[in-house]
């Protein structure tokens, strides 16, 4: 088994890189590439010093799967050049919703694997992957209606650039002096930004409307959503308020254990100071964390829910590794 991860040297690659020197998947040779101006850096992996080669002259007949990592011009114009020589999973949106790319969260939708036809699978958005694992167990029970999401997003999603203008934007409040935005609209040290991509003509951004295509594709087309996505002055993590209006009636009891038996959720709802996460607990771990689960008393059969999950893990990195054990256990069926 080789692989390769193009943008080893972003948060994502670097994430990824992690992500596999847990897991059990057998690497005979590791590759890590990024552009030019990176070339030659080393990065460790198992005890051993991995030298970072150039991805415009990197031969990709010489691995089984390649992860991609570094955005979506990148996407554009290398993944489906390696897709002729092997399967590609592919964390930005540039093929999301391709009708011929499936659109994967394993522990949701691991069967569209069988429908691989470019050799190209895409990974979902950070805030759509943490949702969609908490929505099927309880799609599956009570049929989802109609959800209303407002998403809490960390600087970390934004790249690292924004991680460290955050922690120069602190600084400089504190010690009293001038801020000029470099990769935010405004101001993001001790504030709040409703605006995440860019605005379209109906006036949602492109990170709320991903929320509603990419869980229509995933779990269910029927399923209304409307989202609003907020930047706030976090590192890692993102957190979501989510609504829930369901077909069927429920009693939170039933909810929980839901929750509680399917893999990759964890519940921490207990009613009282403290009892729920926050993205800090969230950070480093490989669960969605639940909490404040309540009914909503205005609407029949509604539901609140507060999720918590690092957005470089199960948003981006763990969630792209989980898609390549899904297929070795499957013996590449899609290939």
């Amino acid at each position: 088994m080789n692989i390769v991860i193009v943008g080893a040297t972003g948060n994502v690659g670097r994430k990824t890189l992690e992500v596999l020197e847990k897991k059990e998947i057998v690497i005979d040779n590791l590759f890590l590439v990024a552009s030019s101006k990176s070339v030659g850096k080393k990065i460790a992996f198992k005890k051993k010093q991995l030298e970072v080669l150039d991805l415009k002259n990197f031969d990709f007949s010489k691995v089984k799967i390649a992860f991609f990592t570094a955005g979506g011009k990148i996407s554009e114009k290398f993944a489906e050049i390696a897709a002729k020589d092997c399967i590609v999973i592919d964390n930005s949106s540039f093929f999301r919703m391709d009708p011929e790319v499936p659109l994967i969260v394993p522990q949701v939708n691991a069967i569209d694997l069988k429908n691989i036809k470019k050799n190209i699978i895409a990974n979902p958005n950070c805030s759509t992957a943490q949702l969609a694992i908490v929505l099927k167990p309880l799609h599956d029970l009570f049929s989802i209606k109609r959800i209303v999401v407002s998403t809490y997003q960390s600087v970390s999603g934004a790249g690292k650039a924004s991680m460290d203008e955050l922690m120069e934007q602190t600084k400089l409040v504190l010690e009293g002096k001038n801020i000029e935005s470099k990769n935010f609209t405004k101001q993001i040290a001790f504030n709040v930004i409703p605006h995440i991509d860019e605005f379209s003509n109906d006036g949602y951004t492109k990170e709320e409307l991903k929320m509603t295509n990419e869980i229509k594709k995933i779990l269910d087309s029927k399923i209304d959503l409307t989202a609003t996505c907020v930047r706030i002055p976090v590192s890692i993590s993102h957190s979501e308020s989510v609504n829930i209006e369901f077909e069927k009636s429920f009693n939170l009891n039933e909810i929980r254990k839901a929750l509680e038996n399917f893999e990759g959720c964890k519940v921490i709802d207990e009613r009282l100071d403290g009892g729920y996460s926050t993205p800090i607990e969230a950070e480093g771990k490989n669960e969605t964390f639940i909490s404040r689960i309540r009914e909503d008393k205005t609407l029949k059969n509604g539901l609140n829910l507060w999720i918590v999950s690092d957005n470089l893990l199960r948003g981006a990195a763990l969630n792209a590794v989980e898609i390549a054990e899904s297929l070795v256990r499957n013996n590449f069926y899609g290939k």
